[in-house]
């Protein structure tokens, strides 16, 4: 089997659970990325967060999608 091409080192707190916030740190990058809840994940989890952020989801379409 061959080695891997490359590791990405990530870090990832909870933020707000209340709220579904999440931030991950992503070795070589100095800004976190900001997971949360908005429009019907909000509702299926019944929470009513002050600031609305991609859902973990939406990161995996976009990446997907690029």
């Amino acid at each position: 089997m061959s080695e891997p091409i490359a590791l990405t080192k990530i870090m990832v707190y909870q933020e707000d659970k209340a709220n579904k916030i999440r931030k991950a740190y992503i070795d070589g990058f100095n800004d976190p990325l900001f997971f949360g809840v908005h429009g019907g994940v909000k509702e299926f989890y019944g929470v009513e967060p002050d600031v609305q952020y991609p859902s973990t989801l939406d990161h995996i379409v976009a990446a997907a999608g690029g």
